[in-house]
């Protein structure tokens, strides 16, 4: 889903009936009454206070004056102009001392947040002095009611600069995690097609291979691996098919993948697979069936179809494999033998495999589990996997 980058000082609104996004948002309501509240309890006691008296239409200036913030995200410098009129008009009509008001801090602070300092800098000063032009005469505490106004002034300031940058190292941090999130689906779509293709094209290979050399001498056994080989393209299509479908869910939020990823129940279709493409092939299971987890099985899946078709690339004539899948109480495990050529201590894995071991890896790793491989004693290689089961007995040990 795409996202729209935020702009500073801004946030999203809801749309409204019209299409059009509305005025202000909840927050604003809340700021706007919450500054009117304060304002008018201050106005109330100064004016007491001061006059003995609270003026009726002055507590309606004071409340105009903090409802002005409801436009102060579409409009700051408009909102802070409304704010310092209405707080000069009321300074030179009911000069009751008050200072630097709730409405004017935060009218000043979002302009603060949306403007450079061309335009924060004399809309501070101006609200410092605002104050003072009630002056009749001036008080004698001239020079503190400033000193209390810049300090606020610079308080403002600082918390609005500090929380727009605070906003920037957000943001770069979540376009950082949404590259991160990109590559991390791109390196498992990658995994999904290694062994898609390498799995299937590889056996298709050897059974189109087998096919031809048997045409002639054998057309009865020619003619069952073209059907095999038909099935395991019709196979391949389906799962190609399948990944095309998620790729295209990220796009449509109403999409879903048609069809279920492969899991443990079509490892016997596997190891027919790779029987039929030449590696006989057994397969044998231990401890009590029972579901698992979506992502477990498509990870136990690939990680045989990656281990069969690896030894059918490398083994050799003659090679034969067994795949063991076991259920243990807190994890599920899968282990590929076979008995191909082997080799002498400490070699490598043969080359071409190097991509599909990293994919195994990476599946596991993401599941928490743990992966083996190797070359045995003598002779063949084996892989097996470990993977946790989450909410089973023993399950982040």
């Amino acid at each position: 889903m795409a996202m729209t980058p935020a702009v500073p000082g801004t946030t999203g609104r809801r749309p409204g009936p019209g299409g059009d996004a509305t005025p202000w948002t909840r927050s604003d309501a809340l700021v706007a009454v919450g500054a009117a509240v304060l304002d008018l309890i201050g106005f109330t006691l100064t004016s007491q206070a001061t006059r003995g008296s609270v003026p009726v239409a002055g507590c309606l200036l004071v409340t105009v004056s903090a409802l002005t913030l409801l436009a102060r995200r579409r409009a700051p410098l408009p909102t802070l102009a409304a704010v310092l009129a209405a707080g000069l008009a009321g300074h030179l009509t009911w000069p009751v001392g008050q200072g630097f008001n709730a409405a004017l801090t935060v009218a000043l602070y979002s302009v603060v947040r949306a403007r450079g300092p061309a335009v924060y800098v004399p809309a501070a000063l101006v609200g410092a002095v605002l104050p003072l032009a009630a002056g009749r005469p001036w008080p004698r505490d001239v020079l503190l009611t400033l000193a209390g106004n810049g300090a606020a002034v610079l308080f403002v300031i600082a918390v609005g600069l500090g929380a727009g940058r605070w906003h920037r190292e957000v943001e770069a941090h979540r376009g950082l995690l949404a590259e991160r999130a990109v590559a991390d689906e791109r390196r498992r779509i990658a995994r999904e097609m290694h062994d898609i293709v390498a799995h299937h094209m590889t056996t298709m290979r050897l059974m189109a291979g087998g096919a031809r050399a048997n045409l002639d001498r054998n057309p009865e056994l020619s003619r069952e691996a073209l059907v095999t080989l038909e099935d395991l393209g019709r196979t391949a299509l389906g799962e190609m098919r399948q990944l095309l479908d998620v790729l295209r869910a990220g796009d449509d939020t109403g999409a879903e993948p048609t069809s279920p990823q492969p899991g443990v129940a079509d490892l016997e279709r596997l190891v027919a697979e790779s029987a039929g493409a030449g590696l006989p092939t057994g397969f044998e299971v231990r401890g009590a069936s029972r579901p698992l987890p979506a992502s477990v099985e498509l990870t136990l899946f690939r990680v045989v179809q990656e281990a069969l078709t690896n030894t059918r690339k490398h083994a050799g004539n003659g090679a034969r494999a067994r795949v063991l899948l076991v259920y243990g109480e807190d994890e599920a495990a899968v282990e590929v033998l076979d008995d191909g050529a082997g080799a002498p201590s400490g070699a490598v894995p043969p080359p071409g495999s190097g991509y599909g071991l990293i994919g195994m890896r990476e599946r596991v790793a993401l599941h928490g589990g743990s992966l083996e491989t190797g070359f045995r004693d003598g002779a063949g290689y084996r892989v097996a996997a470990r993977l946790p089961l989450p909410g089973e007995k023993g399950a982040g040990r």
